[in-house]
């Protein structure tokens, strides 16, 4: 989810539209506190106003709040300010560059201080480290509480050997809204969205439809969706996405820097985007 802002603080009355805009077009659950929601430029007390906020109006869909940092002290610290979570995602640390034995010791030492269930969050391209097929099937089977990866490598090989490999009741989730598709195919179970904040219904549609088996309306949504998936990443997530939210009218086009807004050609793209897709 998009962390909304207006004149600079968190604009609760958006979040709220867009939280049960969510829940009304049929997701499954939520996720605030990602790296769509620009998590690290929030204030513990602004991370506390976006979790309770999504909580009050999420109408009992489950909310997975993200945690991680670069330090076992700092994630821990976040896990007990956000404690009434149904669930922690937790990013692979980033800038430290760990070896797969200090991953897997990292996230054991987590899992094992809550009670909550625990989503490994693998995103080489923003962490600088790639959490690979054998650390993550270690932590399945070595503890419970780890119970799903949301999958981000863009190596499909990959997340095959994880669903593959993956004890009974592991959930394997796309972190690629481009490759959800592929990975629903290979026995996937879902998706962490990006393209879910702008349009849900089409998102929810596509990914039920999957799970469903009926790949004839599956494949047409993903095409549908395909330049949306595209053009969400023309620029750094989450700038063009709020573009998108932008032009909707569902909240200011807003974020915090180092993050900046769309360039004019960016807008343009995005503006045509989602003409397309309503087309």
């Amino acid at each position: 989810m998009f962390t909304p802002f207006r004149h600079g603080a968190v604009d609760v009355q958006a979040l709220i539209d867009t939280t049960e805009r969510q829940v009304k077009a049929g997701i499954d659950f939520l996720v605030p506190l990602g790296t769509t929601g620009e998590t690290p430029t929030l204030s513990n007390e602004e991370k506390l106003l976006v979790f309770n906020t999504v909580k009050q109006h999420s109408a009992g869909k489950p909310v997975v709040v993200g945690v991680g940092t670069n330090s076992v002290h700092g994630t821990l610290a976040n896990m007990e300010l956000l404690k009434d979570a149904d669930a922690y995602l937790v990013v692979v640390p980033f800038y430290n560059k760990p070896p797969q034995r200090g991953i897997y010791a990292y996230f054991k030492t987590l899992a094992e201080a809550s009670t909550k269930p625990v989503i490994l969050y693998n995103v080489p391209g923003r962490t600088g480290t790639n959490c690979e097929a054998e650390t993550t099937l270690a932590l399945a089977r070595d503890v419970p509480n780890i119970v799903a990866v949301k999958e981000a490598a863009g190596k499909l090989e990959q997340t095959r050997k994880i669903i593959e490999g993956a004890p009974e009741g592991f959930s394997v989730l796309s972190g690629n809204d481009d490759e959800t598709l592929e990975v629903l195919r290979m026995g996937g179970h879902g998706v962490v969205s990006v393209a879910s904040n702008v349009a849900p219904v089409e998102m929810a549609d596509f990914v039920h439809a999957s799970q469903q088996g009926n790949w004839t309306a599956a494949e047409a949504l993903n095409e549908r969706m395909r330049p949306l998936f595209k053009n969400l990443f023309v620029e750094a997530n989450p700038i063009p996405g709020k573009a998108a939210m932008a032009q909707l009218g569902l909240m200011e086009n807003s974020l915090r820097l180092p993050l900046v807004t769309a360039t004019e050609a960016t807008e343009a793209l995005i503006s045509e985007t989602l003409k397309q897709l309503w087309a």
